[in-house]
């Protein structure tokens, strides 16, 4: 976690303190478990909701060399499924869109 995560974690947790109070009380009352056992639990998830929303996607971030190996890698993924290829014949213009008025 960067210090821009444990930032607005540390916010969340200031500005919403009585929130996730409630809500550990809430569900240590529907789970008949203690506080004490929920608080790890909640902590992890608003975590996990601080990374992934602070986290740019692959598509911004990727360099052409990250684009290149992953797209070879899903090709590779696909190789195992011994999918028949497609001939030239198969691919050409003519027999996608056959004869055009």
């Amino acid at each position: 976690m960067n210090s821009q995560q444990k930032l607005i974690l540390n916010e969340l947790h200031e500005f919403y303190s009585q929130d996730i109070e409630a809500i550990t009380l809430l569900l240590a009352k529907v789970s008949h478990r203690p506080p004490s056992e929920i608080q790890p639990y909640l902590d992890a998830m608003l975590q996990q909701l601080v990374q992934s929303s602070t986290e740019r996607p692959f598509y911004e971030t990727a360099t052409p060399q990250e684009w290149i190996a992953a797209f070879q890698e899903w090709v590779e993924s696909h190789r195992e499924l011994n999918l028949p290829t497609l001939s030239d014949e198969d691919i050409s213009r003519e027999s996608i869109y056959g004869e055009r008025s």
